[in-house]
């Protein structure tokens, strides 16, 4: 019987390629252990599925969408860090209980260091798209580094919301012309005047299938600095792999797995 056994859930899921990280990283360092994708229906499935957990048959979960939210809802304790995004993205089963964390805003941190290291988040001025779980990670990590945060979503209502709950603004197009960082945080291409942007704007795209999206692609046409999705991927599964192995990710390539597996390239 597999050690340790650990798993990705959402729906739908078969378009993560965090199984594919994280057994090449199992591999890497000779583990015994097992991650692999878990599909729930719906919300009574992924309930079901946290109580397989709980007894014991897995170490632990990275959840994504649309189960963030009801997963920090179901924890029995909670990271400050998932508590402060209002969402979680992994959870950690032990004797029964469940522990809430997210890697999310610590992944989207590694990515803009690793792809725009000259943008400064210190005083910067953000604007994140969308109100969701990803935008609220988003949210509280940007402010974490520093940045004033501006939200924009089609539901005013939402980001009124979200606002209230992180101490964010709430804004319109008109918040593009000053940002230093615009991070798209919906599961579709936003519309947004890609000339109003500064010419030392940062562009920043939480998806990452595709990897270039029509976001990026355009901003890289005005010639800014664009971050892909993928990076955020890779730097929210380092922690998770030290969180439900035990061990630190060994030195690999990993964006090259991760390219190969998508058929793309750098």
């Amino acid at each position: 019987m597999t050690r340790l056994a650990a798993g990705v859930a959402g729906n739908p899921i078969g378009h993560s390629l965090s199984p594919v990280i994280h057994q090449a990283w199992i591999a890497a360092a000779g583990l015994d252990a097992d991650y692999r994708p878990f599909e729930p229906a719906d919300a009574a499935a992924f309930d079901r599925l946290l109580d397989t957990g709980r007894a014991g048959s897995l170490r632990g979960l990275n959840v994504t969408a649309p189960f963030k939210e009801q997963a920090l809802a179901r924890a029995d304790e909670v990271a400050p860090t998932a508590r402060g995004c209002g969402s979680a993205n992994l959870l950690l089963f032990e004797d029964g209980r469940i522990r809430a964390d997210s890697t999310d805003g610590a992944g989207l941190l590694a990515a803009l260091s690793e792809q725009a290291p000259e943008l400064n988040l210190h005083g910067g001025a953000a604007v994140v798209l969308g109100a969701g779980g990803a935008a609220r990670a988003a949210v509280a990590a940007l402010q974490g580094a520093g940045a004033s945060v501006t939200v924009i979503n089609r539901t005013r209502s939402r980001a009124e919301a979200l606002a209230t709950d992180l101490g964010a603004l709430v804004g319109g197009p008109e918040a593009l012309a000053g940002a230093d960082l615009v991070v798209n945080a919906l599961s579709v291409t936003p519309w947004i005047d890609h000339a109003a942007l500064q010419a030392r704007a940062v562009l920043m795209d939480m998806t990452y299938l595709p990897l270039q999206t029509d976001f990026l692609a355009a901003g890289r046409s005005r010639g800014l600095t664009t971050v892909d999705g993928l990076a955020m991927l890779i730097g929210q599964a380092r922690p998770s792999f030290e969180a439900l192995f035990g061990v630190l990710p060994p030195a690999l390539d990993i964006r090259a797995v991760a390219l190969a597996a998508m058929g793309a390239t750098a």
